[in-house]
């Protein structure tokens, strides 16, 4: 394998909305740099990036995959993420160790949710953005309109560097503003073009787009603008230079133009990237932590600083085990050399170093600074973990993944299966840190929580592939809670004499409701020694225990005040168990009278869909109880705000995808309780009951 320092490498990775065509575009590159022959088929299972069976199966990138190749005297690491929704979070992990993100449009379908998505996560990992419209060889390409529409949701950033000529089927015609030339494609699927001048009929456009072209140029760099206002033109590497500078600080993002499938424009976006996007040691230091007093502490991203590096994905592979993908932040990596996991404190040693192409891998000896490589069997190494030098240890900044939109309880089938699923569960989270696990006592279900059905599907099929473990799926329960409205009293008195020693306690207790989300008080108002001090705190513990089973359908009990304020003793027979038993038996009884109620978990519900889509989202909303309390438009999108119970939320997300094609998105957080109306109410008692009936 060929050394590459950090000055020849460029990290790129391809985001996109799902089925914009990524994968068919890394075969492209692959075609054009002439790793491969031909340009594989998802449909056909034969594509380089999309190789594990699932992803064969279901026809949808599911792992961000790597794949190098080089390309006039560059390599290219390119990372192909999942457009799908259930896997944007490989998205995050991908933008984290990147210095250029390649965003997709279908020229046919224009802006779509999960376009607008990649962009927002690459806009906050602060990652340069080259927006390309892909698929310009389909039928009613309006380019202008793809332009116009960027502009308006991305911003006036957006510099087109190309347009096509003739979109649509035979597309192989495109105008280049930097080349002042038209590039003619062989349509032979090769990627190779040559040069012509610009046609007549295409001049008046390509004048007006270059025009807008300098502008951005001269806009990005002050010196460049006075150069623009006094010669009213700029040459061709000023240009390149002040596109470079904007680049960089992320105020101009160039929009590029191909047909992936047919191999048109590729050749030049490949050659564009290799110009345009930062190489790793143009970029600033990277700022972290020290380990050792958790002080901020920055790295130099080049080979003579110590080493450090970040898993950003981990992957199980038959026959090979668990891969580990790092990139190198700084510093240099070889074979054999000992490391420290700065994340769990804990020292790793270097084995096989590979690089790869899909799934196929080539061992090298080491690497510099900015290189992205693939690590085999590290011992206690995990996804977003930091490895540094021993000496020198550095942590670097967390990979935030989005939160859970679904969540299913789910049981093993086997008897004894629990540890096993337990320990699946687990690596496969350490794989992927968007998928959540909760064995909730309260509930007595294990929860799997995650982005989408799809994925927690994949999860499932891999507990059983992978782990030997068949489950179960159930509706995961509702942490109701009870609570009450009004006050209420409530004498209670344990007696019981069996021969010896017996028991007893009298009390007599004050109930009172609380503001939501109070919790629990207990007030002591006990004069004169009724009953001793020495009994009190048994009191309290009666109550808590009778709180947390519930009073009228078995759920915690929640914000209210009980006062002690009277009550008997008896010398022999009192104990800490009598008085807890009597303070039980009050409490019930006065919850009872006291107009209990129940409450039930409300979420902040975000929406985001086409505006084709919005009155039925809304409606659908409504029919889940829900409330929506706000509607924002962005640009060809709506964003609706509501407030829905959690109990009507199962399988929310694939009624989504259902309702808009797959167009839409949500996201949701936990809000507050509500009171459940009287109707529910009655039903969740109901159920209760049943389950109380079918344990005894």
């Amino acid at each position: 394998m060929k050394d590459y320092s950090s000055d020849s490498i460029r990290n790129v990775a391809l985001v996109g909305h799902g089925d914009s065509g990524k994968t068919t575009l890394v075969d492209a590159f692959l075609v054009t740099a002439g790793d491969i022959s031909r340009i594989g088929s998802v449909e056909a299972g034969n594509t380089t990036s999309d190789f594990t069976d699932e992803e064969k199966q279901r026809q949808i990138t599911i792992n961000t995959s790597f794949i190098f190749t080089e390309y006039e005297g560059k390599k290219l690491n390119i990372l192909d993420t999942p457009g799908f929704a259930d896997f944007l979070a490989e998205v995050k992990g991908a933008l984290r160790v990147v210095e250029g993100a390649v965003v997709l449009m279908k020229a046919d379908a224009g802006l779509e949710v999960g376009t607008e998505q990649v962009w927002r996560y690459a806009e906050e990992s602060g990652v340069p953005r080259l927006l390309l419209v892909n698929k310009l060889d389909k039928e009613h390409v309006d380019f202008q309109n793809l332009i116009d529409t960027a502009i308006e949701h991305f911003g006036t950033g957006i510099a087109p560097l190309q347009f096509p000529v003739n979109p649509g089927p035979g597309f192989n015609t495109i105008v280049d503003l930097l080349k002042n030339k038209a590039l003619v494609f062989e349509q032979n699927g090769k990627g190779n073009y040559k040069e012509i001048d610009i046609p007549e009929s295409e001049a008046d456009r390509a004048a007006s787009l270059r025009e807008t072209l300098v502008e951005a140029a001269a806009e990005a760099d002050d010196s460049l603008m006075e150069k623009y206002f006094e010669e009213g033109d700029l040459g061709p590497e000023d240009i390149v230079s002040g596109l470079l500078k904007g680049i960089r600080e992320g105020t101009v993002h160039p929009l590029l133009c191909c047909s992936a499938q047919t191999n048109v424009g590729t050749g030049r976006v490949m050659e564009l990237l290799i110009q345009m996007v930062p190489s790793p040691d143009q970029m600033g230091p990277l700022t972290g932590n020290n380990p050792a007093n958790d002080e901020e502490a920055t790295r130099d991203r080049t080979d003579s600083a110590p080493f450090s590096g970040q898993v950003f994905k981990t992957l199980s592979e038959a026959h090979v085990g668990e891969l580990s993908f790092l990139r190198v932040f700084s510093g240099t990596l070889s074979q054999g050399q000992e490391v420290y996991n700065s994340s769990r404190s804990s020292k790793e040693r270097i084995g096989s170093i590979s690089v790869m192409k899909g799934h196929n891998r080539f061992e090298v000896e080491s690497v510099h600074s900015g290189d992205i490589v693939a690590l085999v069997k590290l011992k206690d190494t995990h996804t977003g973990d930091t490895l540094s030098d021993s000496a020198n240890r550095f942590l670097c900044p967390p990979i935030e993944f989005p939160e859970p939109v679904i969540r299913i309880a789910i049981e093993p089938l086997g008897k004894g299966d629990e540890a096993k699923l337990s320990t699946g569960l687990q690596k496969l989270h350490e794989e992927d840190p968007s998928v959540h696990i909760d064995p909730d006592p309260e509930l007595h279900q294990t929860l799997l929580f995650g982005q989408g059905e799809v994925q927690l599907e994949v999860v499932i099929n891999k507990l059983r592939s992978r782990f030997g473990v068949e489950v179960e799926i159930h509706e995961p329960k509702v942490k109701y809670r009870e609570t009450i409205t009004r006050e209420s009293s409530a004498h209670a008195r344990h007696k019981k004499q069996t021969g010896g020693r017996g028991q007893f306690a009298d009390v007599k207790v004050k109930l009172e409701p609380k503001p939501r989300g109070e919790g629990y008080e207990f007030v002591n108002k006990i004069r004169g020694g009724a009953i001793p001090g020495r009994f009190i705190p048994s009191v309290d513990k009666g109550v808590k225990g009778a709180a947390s089973r519930g009073v009228v359908a078995g759920y915690p009990c929640v914000d209210f005040q009980l006062t002690l304020y009277d009550g008997t003793f008896h010398d022999v027979d009192s104990s800490d168990a009598a008085f807890q038993r009597a303070a039980s038996m009050g409490f019930k009884q006065a919850w009872k009278e006291a107009g209990p109620i129940m409450l039930e978990p409300i979420y902040d519900v975000e929406v985001t869909v086409p505006d084709d889509y919005t009155g039925d989202i809304m409606a659908d909303i409504s029919s889940r109880r829900g409330k929506v309390e706000g509607v924002t438009s962005e640009g060809p999108f709506q964003r609706i705000k509501a407030k829905v119970p959690i109990a009507e939320l199962y399988r929310y997300s694939t009624s989504l995808r259902s309702m808009t094609q797959g167009r839409a998105t949500h996201r949701r957080e936990f809000s507050h309780y509500e009171q459940v109306p009287h109707d529910i109410i009655q039903r969740i008692i109901g159920q209760a009951e049943l389950e109380e009936e079918e344990e005894d």
